[in-house]
């Protein structure tokens, strides 16, 4: 079976750590996001993933070389010139995905973490008979999103309705997919939508699926919404493989830390915390609710909350940074200093306060 992952463009909405690596290799929860989902489709027998990106394929595909071997996966990348959408890229990678003209492949989009029920959706695609299943899940606040109608017994979707202003349901679409390669001849080549005119017009003709699934998910392309969906991870983790997480006297909940991370006395750390390869934690640090990705330094009395610290960067001693804080590459925190929601693009040393968010320069 083939893969094609939805990559696309350059992660504004998840800058700074965006502007030193693409998006789908910033780290979520100690690996690349990219590699939890090579990792699940893996694991259901995809033999080859493509990568339909538009910015940085090179260093997209050195990074991965690695894991290509380690994993004995196939990757490349399906390079676009121009913004395709969600339908043009597979048009684009329509030949490779053809090899395989009798197996159905999967679609995910990049930004998306869950339990990836990959499995469980290969048999429910191999029982409906249709042309196309897709992932939803179910939102308390459904009129934000485009909402899937569905019949309830066999699951043929019935229509899309975009930003309902009265309920029609609670089920969106989680941007995962199962297609027949038959789909791929209802894609012209250019840009083009799945959601808005592909899936509509295989659901008129009764043909498109929907699978509920009911575990944790979440759209990780931007800082809220990454941190959001760490806690669910690590909860996620706390369920399934639980010694993977670190306990101690000075651990509250769910936390995650690499092996070579250097932790020193008296510090209190949790719940919801990743640790990254080769931080420094000095004594009496307090972290809760953030992610210290690699060669991070925190130093004495500092204490970190609601924030991400990018590679490298150095929180100063008794310094503080909360409130969805992010820190790019190489951001230096000075002494004592005060930093609530301030955005602070790489390679930044700060030595004033911030007290209210605003993007550092």
């Amino acid at each position: 079976m083939k893969a094609l992952i939805l990559v696309g463009g350059f992660g504004t909405q998840l800058r700074p750590l965006t502007i030193s690596m693409p998006k789908p290799l910033v780290d979520f929860a100690n690996k690349p996001m990219i590699l939890h989902q090579i990792e699940a489709l893996k694991a259901t027998g995809v033999t080859e993933v493509i990568l339909a990106i538009n910015y940085q394929p090179q260093v997209m595909l050195s990074f991965l070389e690695e894991f290509e071997s380690r994993l004995g996966i196939e990757i490349t990348c399906s390079q676009e010139n121009e913004p395709m959408g969600t339908a043009g890229p597979l048009a684009l990678a329509k030949e490779k995905l053809l090899q395989e003209a009798d197996k159905p492949f999967f679609v995910l989009n990049s930004d998306i973490t869950c339990e990836y029920p990959l499995k469980e959706m290969l048999e429910f695609h191999n029982a409906h008979g249709g042309e196309a299943s897709i992932m939803v899940t179910k939102v308390a606040e459904p009129s934000k999103y485009g909402v899937v109608v569905l019949d309830e017994n066999s699951g043929r979707v019935k229509k899309f309705v975009e930003k309902p202003a009265v309920f029609v349901g609670n089920k969106i679409n989680a941007g995962i997919y199962l297609l027949n390669t038959s789909v791929l001849n209802r894609i012209p080549l250019g840009p083009s939508s799945l959601e808005q005119q592909v899936f509509p017009s295989i659901a008129k003709e009764g043909c498109l699926y929907a699978m509920v699934y009911d575990g944790f998910w979440m759209d990780v392309g931007q800082p809220k919404d990454y941190l959001t969906g760490l806690g669910f991870y690590l909860d996620y983790l706390r369920r399934k493989s639980a010694l993977e997480l670190a306990v101690g006297r000075n651990i509250i909940g769910n936390v995650l830390i690499d092996e070579s991370a250097k932790i020193g006395e008296g510090c209190l750390i949790g719940p919801d915390v990743v640790i990254g390869p080769n931080c420094v934690i000095e004594p009496g640090v307090r972290l809760s609710s953030c992610t210290l990705m690699k060669g991070v330094q925190v130093k004495r009395s500092a204490h970190v909350s609601g924030s991400i610290i990018g590679w490298y960067s150095t929180v100063g001693e008794s310094a503080q940074v909360s409130s969805m804080a992010v820190l790019g590459e190489d951001v230096h925190v000075g002494e004592t200093v005060f930093l609530n929601g301030a955005v602070v693009l790489p390679h930044k040393e700060i030595k004033s306060h911030f007290v209210k968010p605003e993007i550092v320069m």
